[in-house]
């Protein structure tokens, strides 16, 4: 039986569950406030960090596939980029597949930027490990993962 077939949770299940979003809104508020002290360096936004680490990952995108693909509306998405593009960091290219929509690249400046972010939070993330294996990573991912699918019909527009 797969996991998809188990059926609901139970009571218990779903107040542990409930536990997993107790924590997931105060870690995601002190990450911000972390990227948002470390702006400074690279002069980043959390929500220019966001959308530069898209493109590092992801490669060119339009503004409506950044904004599905992190539940954000196309409107913050497209504010976030005109930020990255007028400090030189993101750049439109025309997108072969649609005439109007543009894709969205990282400019050199732009891939250094995220680079030494990305670099200092793996830093910062080093230092966590200690007692927490592979397995317990791999668990923390799958269950956040499916949380996240279970709530991709949540409309942001």
């Amino acid at each position: 039986m797969s996991e998809t077939d188990r059926g609901p949770a139970s009571e218990e299940s779903t107040d542990r569950l409930a536990e997993v979003f107790d924590l997931v809104g105060p870690l995601y508020r002190r990450a911000y406030r972390k990227v948002e002290q470390d702006a400074p360096i690279e002069g980043l936004s959390v929500g220019v960090r966001a959308v530069l680490n898209m493109l590092r990952k992801d490669g060119p995108m339009t503004v409506p596939q950044m904004g599905r693909a992190q539940a954000l509306s196309r409107q913050f998405v497209q504010r976030m980029i005109n930020d990255a593009a007028a400090r030189g960091l993101a750049e439109s290219v025309p997108n072969p597949a649609h005439k109007r929509s543009s894709l969205i690249r990282l400019t050199e400046e732009g891939q250094a930027a995220i680079t030494a972010v990305f670099d200092r939070e793996r830093a910062v993330l080093r230092q966590v490990g200690g007692d927490l294996t592979d397995d317990d990573i791999a668990a923390c991912i799958r269950v956040l993962s499916r949380l996240l699918r279970h709530l991709d019909d949540v409309d942001v527009d």
